[in-house]
């Protein structure tokens, strides 16, 4: 996202191009013309660079909501149980980083200071509700017992987080406008993905612990059916969803790979083996989707840089 400074400053850097070189002849009209494109180009190009990253890193600011509430589920399971706890840590680190770094900037994560006032306002709720869940994450992180209350109290915190931090992804999408060619609708959407990965785990394991069956059975189906749609959209075209239909050969055989994993992984979720088995085989699928799909996130975002 681009500052009001920052504008300024490159307006005021075209006016001065201008003026050195208004004594010039008429014919030399064509030369600043281009010259001016290019550095507008140029200004563009970064905002159009840093804005898929936003929307990208906002984007798994979601993933990482339902990501940990997994993994506190398997250390309720008992599945990996040291594993989880070292993956909870680290999920915790990443979303608390990329928060901070979305606000006030982070050099590493190429993130520049949120400067919009909407989404700063915004990103102060994503902030007041982390703080609260976080609370949840650390016991769970420093080997306290993970009982029934415990994952029941995850259950109803988490969806919070994920809804508000989703409207802060929606904010900036928004604010990415025309910039991205479109394109911030295909990395938003095909981020939301990563999440949807995690969200069905995660309601597959609250059904497996029986917290709120049925609520949890009817949501595992719309999640399942939604990253179906959306994985199609991504493929084909789905107007309603605001998604054009891909031609990059490199994206669509990533797509291709992804489809892969995801029917072993929709079939497992569908038949909806609860065993211990079935437990450990949702917790080893779950992964490698997820990994791919965020190759696929990190491809569109290229796109978008160079769109």
């Amino acid at each position: 996202m681009k500052s009001t400074q920052t504008i300024l400053q490159l307006i005021a850097s075209i006016f001065l191009f201008i003026i050195s070189i208004n004594a010039q002849a008429a014919t030399k009209t064509e030369l600043l013309q281009a010259k001016i494109n290019a550095l507008v180009a140029e200004e563009l190009g970064k905002i159009n660079s840093q804005m898929g990253v936003v929307i990208n890193l906002s984007g798994r600011q979601r993933m990482l909501t339902q990501k940990m509430s997994k993994e506190i589920l398997l250390i309720y399971h008992g599945i990996d149980v040291k594993k989880n706890r070292t993956n909870l840590g680290r999920s915790a680190l990443m979303f608390a980083k990329t928060l901070k770094g979305l606000m006030n900037g982070d050099k590493t994560l190429n993130l520049s200071p949120t400067r919009d006032k909407d989404i700063i306002k915004q990103m102060d709720v994503v902030s007041g509700l982390w703080l609260s869940f976080s609370k949840n994450v650390l016991p769970a992180i420093g080997g306290e017992k993970v009982d029934l209350a415990f994952i029941e109290k995850v259950a109803k915190e988490n969806l919070p987080l994920l809804k508000e931090m989703n409207k802060a992804v929606g904010m900036y999408e928004k604010a990415a406008g025309s910039d991205l060619n479109d394109l911030a609708a295909v990395v938003n959407l095909s981020g939301r993905q990563r999440m949807l990965t995690q969200k069905m785990a995660k309601e597959f394991l609250l059904i497996a612990a029986q917290v709120n069956e049925k609520k949890n059975k009817d949501e595992l189906e719309k999640t399942i059916a939604l990253f179906d749609r959306t994985l199609k959209g991504l493929r084909d075209g789905d107007p309603s969803q605001g998604l054009s239909k891909t031609e990059e050969p490199i994206v669509l055989k990533q797509l291709a790979v992804i489809d892969k994993l995801w029917q072993e992984y929709k079939l497992l979720l569908i038949n909806l083996d609860i065993s211990k088995e079935g437990l450990k085989k949702l917790a080893k699928l779950n992964m490698p989707l997820l990994k791919e799909m965020n190759t696929a996130v990190k491809m569109y975002e290229v796109l978008s840089d160079n769109g």
